[in-house]
């Protein structure tokens, strides 16, 4: 449609992304949910033909996810999957569960454009950098060595941690791209703030907290709260291909939709 050539692009859209998955409510429930969508989002980079490279991976002790991050480029990454951030929620009988009752459980998805190098310059002198050993089931090998990377930017107090490598340098590189992302991600959240004091794009403002989307196995369900739409096949949802990305798609035609009402509401 010509007409959605008035819609203005972001100018994060065409930028590499750093995924953060976090467990929520329920327990080894919700950390096993958080596993899954994890899984999900990588066999989506496959099937988009993007890098997935994860930058932390805390397992939990049967087989969950309590957090992880990773980083994800590809052609416009950033542009499919910045409406994934949120809480999900799943619906279902746990394993764990010997009665059989359905169970609702939660985990939250955010999504932080990498910046470019003209995006964003970080002074060195703003940056603590300190080492130590990697702790728990969060590094893939048994640490021996101070491997693990802990960075603080002194301005804001963000902090950036990595320990999935053996080496230190590797373990440095990927922090400074998470930091990198972080800051960058409050940057625009500033700027936006500033250009959006009118009615807010619903979409794409959600905050973290907001639920956005159900998983709801015993009817073989998910229903993207913001669209109002649902899909009736989870198994293949879960596999993260062509399900994902007609999601995906609504969620940005929706988006479109509402830019283009927000462009027609400010001419007249």
């Amino acid at each position: 449609m010509i007409i959605l050539l008035l819609v203005p692009s972001e100018e994060t859209d065409k930028n590499d992304l750093i995924l953060e998955v976090t467990a929520g409510v329920g327990g080894q429930e919700a950390m096993l949910f958080t596993s899954e969508i994890f899984d999900m989002y990588q066999q989506y980079a496959a099937f988009k033909r993007w890098h997935f490279e994860t930058l932390e991976y805390f397992p939990s002790e049967i087989g969950g996810l309590r957090h992880a991050s990773a980083s994800i480029g590809g052609s416009e990454a950033y542009k499919h999957m910045k409406f994934e951030g949120g809480v999900h929620r799943v619906q279902r009988v746990p394993k764990t569960e010997k009665q059989g009752r359905i169970h609702t459980s939660t985990m939250t998805v955010a999504i932080l454009p990498q910046p470019t190098e003209i995006n964003l310059v970080i002074n060195p002198k703003d940056l603590r950098i300190d080492t130590k050993r990697a702790s728990g089931a969060g590094g893939q090998h048994v640490n021996t060595t101070d491997s693990a990377v802990r960075i603080v930017h002194l301005p804001t107090g963000i902090v950036s941690e990595c320990q999935q490598e053996r080496s230190q340098l590797k373990n440095k590189e990927m922090a400074m791209k998470k930091l990198r992302a972080k800051l960058y991600s409050l940057q625009l959240e500033e700027e936006t703030s500033k250009r959006y004091n009118a009615r807010k794009i619903q979409i794409g403002t959600k905050g973290r907290s907001e639920k956005i989307r159900t998983y709801n196995f015993p009817q073989n369900r998910v229903t993207d709260h913001r669209i109002n739409k649902s899909l009736h096949d989870l198994e293949t949802f879960m596999q993260g291909e062509y399900l994902l990305d007609e999601l995906v798609q609504s969620l940005k035609d929706y988006a479109n939709y509402e830019s283009l009402v927000e462009i027609i509401a400010k001419e007249v």
